[in-house]
Protein backbone atom coordinates (compact mmCIF):
# COMPACT_ATOMS: atom_id res chain seq x y z
CA UNK A 1 0.00 0.00 0.00
CA UNK A 2 1.46 3.36 -1.07
CA UNK A 3 0.39 5.37 1.99
CA UNK A 4 2.45 8.43 1.03
CA UNK A 5 0.60 8.77 -2.28
CA UNK A 6 -2.77 8.41 -0.53
CA UNK A 7 -2.03 11.13 2.04
CA UNK A 8 -0.53 13.35 -0.69
CA UNK A 9 -3.69 13.23 -2.83
CA UNK A 10 -5.96 13.69 0.20
CA UNK A 11 -3.81 16.66 1.23
CA UNK A 12 -4.41 18.29 -2.14
CA UNK A 13 -8.10 17.50 -1.85
CA UNK A 14 -8.23 19.44 1.45
CA UNK A 15 -6.31 22.33 -0.09
CA UNK A 16 -8.78 22.57 -2.94
CA UNK A 17 -11.72 22.29 -0.57
CA UNK A 18 -10.31 25.32 1.21
CA UNK A 19 -10.14 27.15 -2.12
CA UNK A 20 -13.73 26.19 -2.92
CA UNK A 21 -14.86 27.60 0.43
CA UNK A 22 -13.65 31.07 -0.51
CA UNK A 23 -16.74 31.40 -2.71
CA UNK A 24 -19.29 31.17 0.15
CA UNK A 25 -17.02 33.61 2.03
CA UNK A 26 -17.47 36.01 -0.88
CA UNK A 27 -21.23 35.45 -0.83
CA UNK A 28 -21.29 36.25 2.90
CA UNK A 29 -19.35 39.45 2.24
CA UNK A 30 -21.73 40.49 -0.56
CA UNK A 31 -24.84 39.97 1.54
CA UNK A 32 -23.28 41.17 4.79
CA UNK A 33 -23.77 37.87 6.64
CA UNK A 34 -21.80 37.35 9.84
CA UNK A 35 -21.95 33.56 9.47
CA UNK A 36 -19.24 33.79 6.81
CA UNK A 37 -16.66 33.46 9.60
CA UNK A 38 -17.40 29.73 9.88
CA UNK A 39 -15.95 29.22 6.40
CA UNK A 40 -12.82 31.18 7.33
CA UNK A 41 -12.24 28.86 10.29
CA UNK A 42 -12.89 25.77 8.16
CA UNK A 43 -10.50 27.02 5.47
CA UNK A 44 -7.80 27.40 8.14
CA UNK A 45 -8.24 23.82 9.35
CA UNK A 46 -8.33 22.42 5.78
CA UNK A 47 -5.04 24.14 4.97
CA UNK A 48 -3.58 23.15 8.35
CA UNK A 49 -4.21 19.50 7.48
CA UNK A 50 -3.59 19.72 3.74
CA UNK A 51 -0.44 21.80 3.26
CA UNK A 52 1.93 19.65 5.41
CA UNK A 53 0.98 16.61 3.32
CA UNK A 54 1.70 18.27 -0.02
CA UNK A 55 4.55 20.70 0.58
CA UNK A 56 7.31 18.08 0.16
CA UNK A 57 5.90 16.59 -3.03
CA UNK A 58 5.57 12.90 -3.85
CA UNK A 59 8.43 10.51 -4.56
CA UNK A 60 6.63 7.21 -5.15
CA UNK A 61 3.91 8.09 -7.67
CA UNK A 62 2.75 4.56 -8.42
CA UNK A 63 -0.90 4.09 -7.49
CA UNK A 64 -2.44 0.74 -8.35
CA UNK A 65 -6.17 0.04 -8.45
CA UNK A 66 -6.19 -0.79 -4.74
CA UNK A 67 -4.63 2.54 -3.76
CA UNK A 68 -6.93 4.34 -6.21
CA UNK A 69 -10.04 2.92 -4.56
CA UNK A 70 -8.81 3.66 -1.05
CA UNK A 71 -7.74 7.21 -1.96
CA UNK A 72 -11.10 8.02 -3.50
CA UNK A 73 -13.13 6.49 -0.65
CA UNK A 74 -11.11 8.13 2.14
CA UNK A 75 -10.95 11.39 0.22
CA UNK A 76 -14.72 11.64 -0.11
CA UNK A 77 -15.25 10.78 3.57
CA UNK A 78 -12.72 13.37 4.79
CA UNK A 79 -14.00 15.98 2.34
CA UNK A 80 -17.56 15.45 3.60
CA UNK A 81 -16.57 15.70 7.26
CA UNK A 82 -14.70 18.98 6.68
CA UNK A 83 -17.55 20.25 4.50
CA UNK A 84 -19.96 19.73 7.40
CA UNK A 85 -17.98 21.96 9.78
CA UNK A 86 -19.61 25.27 8.64
CA UNK A 87 -23.10 23.89 9.31
CA UNK A 88 -22.12 22.84 12.85
CA UNK A 89 -20.20 26.00 13.75
CA UNK A 90 -23.02 28.24 12.50
CA UNK A 91 -25.53 26.06 14.42
CA UNK A 92 -27.64 25.84 11.27
CA UNK A 93 -27.32 22.06 11.76
CA UNK A 94 -25.92 21.60 15.29
CA UNK A 95 -26.02 17.78 15.27
CA UNK A 96 -22.84 16.33 13.75
CA UNK A 97 -24.53 13.32 12.14
CA UNK A 98 -27.19 15.55 10.60
CA UNK A 99 -24.52 17.95 9.31
CA UNK A 100 -22.48 15.11 7.80
CA UNK A 101 -25.66 13.63 6.29
CA UNK A 102 -26.45 16.96 4.62
CA UNK A 103 -22.90 17.41 3.35
CA UNK A 104 -22.53 13.84 2.10
CA UNK A 105 -25.87 14.30 0.36
CA UNK A 106 -24.43 17.41 -1.29
CA UNK A 107 -21.08 16.01 -2.43
CA UNK A 108 -22.60 12.73 -3.63
CA UNK A 109 -25.24 14.77 -5.54
CA UNK A 110 -28.04 12.95 -3.71
CA UNK A 111 -30.08 15.93 -2.54
CA UNK A 112 -31.69 14.15 0.42
CA UNK A 113 -32.06 16.63 3.27
CA UNK A 114 -32.73 16.59 7.00
CA UNK A 115 -33.84 20.24 6.91
CA UNK A 116 -37.53 21.09 7.10
CA UNK A 117 -37.04 24.78 6.27
CA UNK A 118 -34.09 25.66 4.02
CA UNK A 119 -35.19 29.25 3.52
CA UNK A 120 -34.08 30.26 7.03
CA UNK A 121 -30.43 29.47 6.19
CA UNK A 122 -28.06 32.33 5.35
CA UNK A 123 -27.22 32.71 1.68
CA UNK A 124 -23.59 31.72 2.18
CA UNK A 125 -24.70 28.39 3.68
CA UNK A 126 -27.27 27.88 0.91
CA UNK A 127 -24.57 28.62 -1.65
CA UNK A 128 -22.15 26.11 -0.10
CA UNK A 129 -24.93 23.53 0.15
CA UNK A 130 -25.65 23.80 -3.59
CA UNK A 131 -22.01 24.23 -4.59
CA UNK A 132 -21.17 20.84 -3.05
CA UNK A 133 -23.36 19.36 -5.80
CA UNK A 134 -21.30 21.02 -8.51
CA UNK A 135 -18.03 19.94 -6.88
CA UNK A 136 -19.15 16.32 -6.52
CA UNK A 137 -20.92 16.07 -9.86
CA UNK A 138 -17.89 15.55 -12.06
CA UNK A 139 -15.70 14.42 -9.18
CA UNK A 140 -13.24 16.46 -7.15
CA UNK A 141 -10.34 14.11 -7.91
CA UNK A 142 -11.03 14.46 -11.63
CA UNK A 143 -10.69 18.21 -11.04
CA UNK A 144 -7.40 17.71 -9.21
CA UNK A 145 -6.09 15.58 -12.09
CA UNK A 146 -7.01 18.35 -14.54
CA UNK A 147 -5.09 21.15 -12.79
CA UNK A 148 -2.16 19.55 -10.96
CA UNK A 149 1.04 18.77 -12.89
CA UNK A 150 1.03 15.15 -11.75
CA UNK A 151 3.03 12.58 -13.66
CA UNK A 152 3.06 8.83 -13.66
CA UNK A 153 0.83 5.97 -14.72
CA UNK A 154 -1.66 6.09 -11.89
CA UNK A 155 -4.10 8.75 -13.08
CA UNK A 156 -6.61 6.37 -14.63
CA UNK A 157 -6.86 4.31 -11.42
CA UNK A 158 -8.05 7.45 -9.62
CA UNK A 159 -10.41 8.43 -12.44
CA UNK A 160 -11.89 4.95 -12.76
CA UNK A 161 -12.48 4.75 -9.01
CA UNK A 162 -14.38 8.05 -8.96
CA UNK A 163 -16.17 8.16 -12.34
CA UNK A 164 -19.62 6.57 -12.62
CA UNK A 165 -20.27 3.72 -15.03
CA UNK A 166 -19.09 0.21 -15.90
CA UNK A 167 -15.98 1.42 -17.75
CA UNK A 168 -13.91 4.59 -18.11
CA UNK A 169 -11.57 5.29 -21.02
CA UNK A 170 -9.33 8.12 -22.12
CA UNK A 171 -10.70 10.64 -24.63
CA UNK A 172 -7.15 11.60 -25.60
CA UNK A 173 -3.80 9.88 -24.90
CA UNK A 174 -3.03 11.83 -21.70
CA UNK A 175 -5.29 11.31 -18.68
CA UNK A 176 -4.75 14.90 -17.52
CA UNK A 177 -5.98 16.19 -20.89
CA UNK A 178 -9.04 13.93 -20.63
CA UNK A 179 -9.85 15.42 -17.22
CA UNK A 180 -9.50 18.95 -18.61
CA UNK A 181 -11.84 18.16 -21.51
CA UNK A 182 -14.46 16.69 -19.18
CA UNK A 183 -14.35 19.71 -16.87
CA UNK A 184 -14.37 22.09 -19.83
CA UNK A 185 -17.62 20.56 -21.09
CA UNK A 186 -19.03 20.56 -17.55
CA UNK A 187 -18.28 24.26 -17.01
CA UNK A 188 -19.58 25.25 -20.45
CA UNK A 189 -22.94 23.52 -19.92
CA UNK A 190 -23.24 25.05 -16.43
CA UNK A 191 -22.60 28.57 -17.75
CA UNK A 192 -25.10 28.06 -20.57
CA UNK A 193 -27.80 27.03 -18.11
CA UNK A 194 -27.05 30.02 -15.86
CA UNK A 195 -27.41 32.33 -18.87
CA UNK A 196 -30.74 30.84 -19.96
CA UNK A 197 -32.12 31.01 -16.41
CA UNK A 198 -31.08 34.66 -16.13
CA UNK A 199 -32.79 35.39 -19.46
CA UNK A 200 -35.96 33.89 -17.96
CA UNK A 201 -35.90 36.40 -15.12
CA UNK A 202 -34.43 34.18 -12.38
CA UNK A 203 -32.39 36.14 -9.79
CA UNK A 204 -28.61 35.71 -10.04
CA UNK A 205 -28.25 33.85 -6.74
CA UNK A 206 -31.11 31.50 -7.64
CA UNK A 207 -29.66 30.90 -11.12
CA UNK A 208 -26.24 29.99 -9.70
CA UNK A 209 -27.48 27.61 -7.01
CA UNK A 210 -30.08 26.00 -9.29
CA UNK A 211 -27.51 25.45 -12.02
CA UNK A 212 -25.09 23.91 -9.53
CA UNK A 213 -27.83 21.47 -8.48
CA UNK A 214 -28.77 20.69 -12.08
CA UNK A 215 -25.19 20.27 -13.32
CA UNK A 216 -24.30 17.90 -10.50
CA UNK A 217 -27.73 16.24 -10.80
CA UNK A 218 -28.04 16.89 -7.08
CA UNK A 219 -31.32 18.61 -6.35
CA UNK A 220 -30.73 20.83 -3.32
CA UNK A 221 -33.14 23.73 -3.70
CA UNK A 222 -33.02 27.09 -1.98
CA UNK A 223 -36.80 27.18 -1.59
CA UNK A 224 -38.97 24.87 0.47
CA UNK A 225 -41.09 24.02 -2.59
CA UNK A 226 -37.98 23.16 -4.64
CA UNK A 227 -38.69 24.43 -8.21
CA UNK A 228 -42.49 24.70 -7.98
CA UNK A 229 -42.64 28.50 -7.55
CA UNK A 230 -40.62 29.25 -10.69
CA UNK A 231 -42.20 29.97 -14.08
CA UNK A 232 -42.95 27.24 -16.65
CA UNK A 233 -40.12 28.60 -18.85
CA UNK A 234 -37.58 28.18 -16.05
CA UNK A 235 -38.91 24.72 -15.22
CA UNK A 236 -38.58 23.70 -18.89
CA UNK A 237 -35.00 24.98 -19.06
CA UNK A 238 -34.10 22.97 -15.96
CA UNK A 239 -35.81 19.89 -17.45
CA UNK A 240 -33.71 20.11 -20.62
CA UNK A 241 -30.45 20.56 -18.73
CA UNK A 242 -31.17 17.72 -16.31
CA UNK A 243 -31.49 15.46 -19.36
CA UNK A 244 -28.32 16.92 -20.91
CA UNK A 245 -26.25 16.36 -17.77
CA UNK A 246 -27.49 12.75 -17.70
CA UNK A 247 -25.79 12.04 -21.04
CA UNK A 248 -22.34 10.44 -21.25
CA UNK A 249 -19.87 13.34 -21.53
CA UNK A 250 -17.81 11.33 -24.05
CA UNK A 251 -20.62 11.95 -26.55
CA UNK A 252 -20.25 15.71 -26.16
CA UNK A 253 -16.55 15.29 -26.90
CA UNK A 254 -17.44 13.43 -30.10
CA UNK A 255 -19.71 16.32 -31.09
CA UNK A 256 -16.90 18.79 -30.40
CA UNK A 257 -14.52 16.94 -32.73
CA UNK A 258 -17.30 16.77 -35.36
CA UNK A 259 -18.19 13.12 -35.14
CA UNK A 260 -21.98 13.42 -34.65
CA UNK A 261 -22.77 10.12 -36.34
CA UNK A 262 -20.54 8.22 -33.92
CA UNK A 263 -22.18 10.00 -30.98
CA UNK A 264 -25.72 9.32 -32.19
CA UNK A 265 -24.93 5.62 -32.75
CA UNK A 266 -24.65 5.17 -29.00
CA UNK A 267 -27.11 2.47 -27.91
CA UNK A 268 -27.02 3.83 -24.36
CA UNK A 269 -28.06 7.29 -25.56
CA UNK A 270 -30.90 5.90 -27.64
CA UNK A 271 -32.04 3.72 -24.73
CA UNK A 272 -31.81 6.65 -22.30
CA UNK A 273 -33.88 8.96 -24.52
CA UNK A 274 -36.38 6.20 -25.35
CA UNK A 275 -37.00 5.46 -21.67
CA UNK A 276 -37.54 9.17 -21.01
CA UNK A 277 -39.97 9.57 -23.94
CA UNK A 278 -42.05 6.48 -23.10
CA UNK A 279 -42.32 7.20 -19.38
CA UNK A 280 -43.26 10.84 -20.01
CA UNK A 281 -46.14 9.72 -22.26
CA UNK A 282 -47.35 7.12 -19.74
CA UNK A 283 -47.23 9.50 -16.77
CA UNK A 284 -48.79 12.39 -18.72
CA UNK A 285 -51.75 10.19 -19.63
CA UNK A 286 -52.16 9.02 -16.02
CA UNK A 287 -51.99 12.45 -14.37
CA UNK A 288 -53.77 14.54 -17.02
CA UNK A 289 -56.97 14.63 -14.96
CA UNK A 290 -55.09 16.13 -11.98
CA UNK A 291 -54.05 19.31 -13.80
CA UNK A 292 -55.85 22.07 -15.66
CA UNK A 293 -54.56 21.15 -19.11
CA UNK A 294 -52.67 18.41 -20.92
CA UNK A 295 -49.74 20.82 -21.30
CA UNK A 296 -49.43 21.32 -17.55
CA UNK A 297 -49.54 17.55 -17.08
CA UNK A 298 -46.87 17.13 -19.78
CA UNK A 299 -44.66 19.79 -18.15
CA UNK A 300 -44.86 18.19 -14.69
CA UNK A 301 -44.41 14.67 -16.10
CA UNK A 302 -41.39 15.71 -18.18
CA UNK A 303 -39.79 17.50 -15.24
CA UNK A 304 -40.23 14.63 -12.79
CA UNK A 305 -39.12 11.95 -15.26
CA UNK A 306 -35.99 13.98 -16.08
CA UNK A 307 -35.41 14.67 -12.37
CA UNK A 308 -35.70 11.03 -11.28
CA UNK A 309 -33.92 9.22 -14.13
CA UNK A 310 -30.98 11.64 -13.91
CA UNK A 311 -31.17 11.33 -10.10
CA UNK A 312 -31.36 15.11 -9.70
CA UNK A 313 -34.27 15.17 -7.28
CA UNK A 314 -35.81 18.58 -8.02
CA UNK A 315 -39.61 18.73 -7.93
CA UNK A 316 -42.32 20.98 -9.39
CA UNK A 317 -45.17 19.15 -7.69
CA UNK A 318 -45.79 16.61 -4.93
CA UNK A 319 -45.62 13.43 -7.02
CA UNK A 320 -46.26 11.46 -3.84
CA UNK A 321 -49.94 12.34 -4.45
CA UNK A 322 -49.97 10.93 -7.99
CA UNK A 323 -51.79 7.65 -8.82
CA UNK A 324 -50.03 4.31 -8.34
CA UNK A 325 -48.88 3.81 -11.96
CA UNK A 326 -46.93 7.11 -12.16
CA UNK A 327 -45.45 6.57 -8.69
CA UNK A 328 -44.40 3.02 -9.56
CA UNK A 329 -42.91 4.26 -12.83
CA UNK A 330 -40.82 6.84 -10.97
CA UNK A 331 -39.59 4.18 -8.53
CA UNK A 332 -38.46 2.05 -11.48
CA UNK A 333 -36.62 5.06 -12.94
CA UNK A 334 -34.79 5.48 -9.63
CA UNK A 335 -32.97 2.22 -10.27
CA UNK A 336 -32.31 2.79 -13.98
CA UNK A 337 -30.45 6.06 -13.54
CA UNK A 338 -28.65 8.08 -16.20
CA UNK A 339 -25.86 7.20 -18.63
CA UNK A 340 -22.40 6.02 -17.65
CA UNK A 341 -19.88 8.87 -17.73
CA UNK A 342 -22.51 11.46 -16.78
CA UNK A 343 -23.04 13.26 -13.48
CA UNK A 344 -26.15 11.14 -12.81
CA UNK A 345 -26.46 8.25 -10.38
CA UNK A 346 -28.41 4.99 -10.40
CA UNK A 347 -27.38 1.64 -11.83
CA UNK A 348 -26.87 3.23 -15.29
CA UNK A 349 -28.56 2.54 -18.62
CA UNK A 350 -25.45 0.85 -20.04
CA UNK A 351 -25.46 -1.76 -17.28
CA UNK A 352 -29.09 -2.61 -17.99
CA UNK A 353 -28.31 -2.92 -21.71
CA UNK A 354 -25.44 -5.31 -20.97
CA UNK A 355 -27.63 -7.33 -18.59
CA UNK A 356 -30.43 -7.57 -21.17
CA UNK A 357 -28.00 -8.60 -23.90
CA UNK A 358 -26.54 -11.22 -21.54
CA UNK A 359 -30.06 -12.56 -20.91
CA UNK A 360 -30.84 -12.80 -24.63
CA UNK A 361 -27.49 -14.47 -25.21
CA UNK A 362 -28.28 -17.14 -22.61
CA UNK A 363 -31.74 -17.75 -24.09
CA UNK A 364 -30.19 -18.04 -27.55
CA UNK A 365 -27.63 -20.48 -26.13
CA UNK A 366 -30.42 -22.74 -24.85
CA UNK A 367 -31.97 -22.87 -28.33
CA UNK A 368 -28.62 -23.20 -30.15
CA UNK A 369 -26.19 -24.88 -27.71
CA UNK A 370 -23.27 -24.92 -30.17
CA UNK A 371 -23.64 -21.31 -31.29
CA UNK A 372 -20.96 -18.76 -30.46
CA UNK A 373 -22.45 -15.34 -29.82
CA UNK A 374 -20.73 -12.27 -28.41
CA UNK A 375 -22.37 -9.42 -26.53
CA UNK A 376 -21.98 -6.20 -28.49
CA UNK A 377 -22.61 -2.58 -27.58
CA UNK A 378 -22.48 0.11 -30.26
CA UNK A 379 -21.38 -2.54 -32.72
CA UNK A 380 -18.27 -3.48 -30.71
CA UNK A 381 -17.82 -6.65 -28.63
CA UNK A 382 -18.10 -6.09 -24.87
CA UNK A 383 -15.08 -7.56 -23.09
CA UNK A 384 -15.74 -10.43 -20.73
CA UNK A 385 -14.16 -8.41 -17.91
CA UNK A 386 -16.82 -5.70 -18.34
CA UNK A 387 -19.66 -8.25 -18.35
CA UNK A 388 -18.23 -9.89 -15.24
CA UNK A 389 -17.91 -6.55 -13.44
CA UNK A 390 -21.53 -5.68 -14.28
CA UNK A 391 -22.74 -9.00 -12.87
CA UNK A 392 -20.67 -8.63 -9.70
CA UNK A 393 -21.86 -5.03 -9.30
CA UNK A 394 -25.50 -6.13 -9.49
CA UNK A 395 -24.97 -8.84 -6.87
CA UNK A 396 -23.28 -6.39 -4.50
CA UNK A 397 -25.94 -3.76 -5.22
CA UNK A 398 -28.76 -6.13 -4.27
CA UNK A 399 -26.96 -7.21 -1.10
CA UNK A 400 -26.23 -3.64 0.04
CA UNK A 401 -29.77 -2.52 -0.83
CA UNK A 402 -31.43 -5.40 1.00
CA UNK A 403 -29.27 -5.06 4.12
CA UNK A 404 -29.87 -1.29 4.20
CA UNK A 405 -33.66 -1.69 4.01
CA UNK A 406 -33.46 -4.22 6.86
CA UNK A 407 -31.34 -1.96 9.08
CA UNK A 408 -33.43 1.14 8.43
CA UNK A 409 -36.53 -0.93 9.18
CA UNK A 410 -35.61 -0.98 12.89
CA UNK A 411 -36.85 2.62 13.08
CA UNK A 412 -40.39 1.27 12.73
CA UNK A 413 -41.40 3.27 9.68
CA UNK A 414 -43.56 1.82 6.87
CA UNK A 415 -42.03 -0.31 4.12
CA UNK A 416 -42.60 2.21 1.30
CA UNK A 417 -40.78 4.90 3.28
CA UNK A 418 -37.86 2.59 4.10
CA UNK A 419 -37.64 1.08 0.61
CA UNK A 420 -37.70 4.42 -1.21
CA UNK A 421 -35.40 6.07 1.35
CA UNK A 422 -32.71 3.48 0.58
CA UNK A 423 -33.47 3.66 -3.16
CA UNK A 424 -33.20 7.46 -3.04
CA UNK A 425 -29.87 7.44 -1.21
CA UNK A 426 -28.14 4.44 -2.81
CA UNK A 427 -29.10 5.76 -6.26
CA UNK A 428 -28.25 9.37 -5.26
CA UNK A 429 -31.71 10.72 -6.08
CA UNK A 430 -32.97 12.62 -3.03
CA UNK A 431 -36.72 12.37 -2.51
CA UNK A 432 -38.57 9.09 -2.12
CA UNK A 433 -42.21 8.45 -1.26
CA UNK A 434 -44.43 8.70 1.82
CA UNK A 435 -42.42 10.10 4.79
CA UNK A 436 -39.44 10.95 2.54
CA UNK A 437 -41.50 12.35 -0.33
CA UNK A 438 -40.71 15.60 -2.18
CA UNK A 439 -42.41 17.74 0.49
CA UNK A 440 -40.87 15.77 3.41
CA UNK A 441 -37.31 15.17 4.61
CA UNK A 442 -35.04 12.56 6.21
CA UNK A 443 -34.89 14.25 9.61
CA UNK A 444 -37.27 11.72 11.18
CA UNK A 445 -34.78 8.85 10.97
CA UNK A 446 -32.66 7.88 13.96
CA UNK A 447 -28.93 8.61 13.98
CA UNK A 448 -28.23 4.93 13.32
CA UNK A 449 -30.42 4.90 10.23
CA UNK A 450 -28.84 8.14 9.04
CA UNK A 451 -25.41 6.51 9.25
CA UNK A 452 -26.71 3.64 7.10
CA UNK A 453 -28.09 6.13 4.57
CA UNK A 454 -24.81 8.11 4.64
CA UNK A 455 -23.00 4.89 3.75
CA UNK A 456 -25.52 4.27 0.95
CA UNK A 457 -25.01 7.74 -0.51
CA UNK A 458 -21.23 7.32 -0.59
CA UNK A 459 -21.45 3.75 -1.87
CA UNK A 460 -23.87 4.77 -4.61
CA UNK A 461 -21.78 7.72 -5.80
CA UNK A 462 -18.53 5.71 -5.77
CA UNK A 463 -20.12 2.63 -7.39
CA UNK A 464 -19.87 0.44 -4.25
CA UNK A 465 -16.39 -1.04 -4.55
CA UNK A 466 -14.13 1.86 -3.43
CA UNK A 467 -16.10 2.16 -0.19
CA UNK A 468 -16.38 -1.60 0.35
CA UNK A 469 -12.60 -1.93 -0.14
CA UNK A 470 -12.11 -0.04 3.12
CA UNK A 471 -13.63 -2.98 5.01
CA UNK A 472 -11.44 -5.65 3.39
CA UNK A 473 -8.59 -6.62 5.78
CA UNK A 474 -6.07 -7.27 3.01
CA UNK A 475 -6.58 -3.79 1.60
CA UNK A 476 -4.33 -2.34 4.27
CA UNK A 477 -1.49 -4.88 4.05
CA UNK A 478 1.82 -3.92 2.48
CA UNK A 479 2.71 -6.16 -0.43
Amino acid sequence: MNYSAITYIIGWLLNFEAIFMTLPCLVAAIYGEESGWVFVITIFFCLLLGIPRTVHGLKNKVIQAREGFVTVALGWIIMSIMGAVPFVLSEAIPNWIDAVFETVSGFTTTGASILSDVEILDRCLLFWRSFTHWIGGMGVLVFILSVLPLRGGYHMNLMRAESPGPSVSKLVPRTQSTAKILYGIYIALTLLEILLLLLGGMPVFDALTTSFGTAGTGGFGIKNDSIASYSPYLQNVITIFMILFGVNFNLYFLLLIRKPKQALRSEELRGYLSIIAVTILVITFEISRLYGSIWDALRHASFQVASIITTTGFATTDFNLWPEVPRTTLIMLMFVGACAGSTGGGIKVSRFLILLKSLFKELHQYVHPTAVRKIKLDGRPVEHEVVRSVNVFMVMYILVFSLSVLLVGFDGKDLITNFTAVAATLNNIGPGLELVGPTQNFGGFSDGSKLVLIFDMLAGRLELFPLLMLFHPKTWKRF
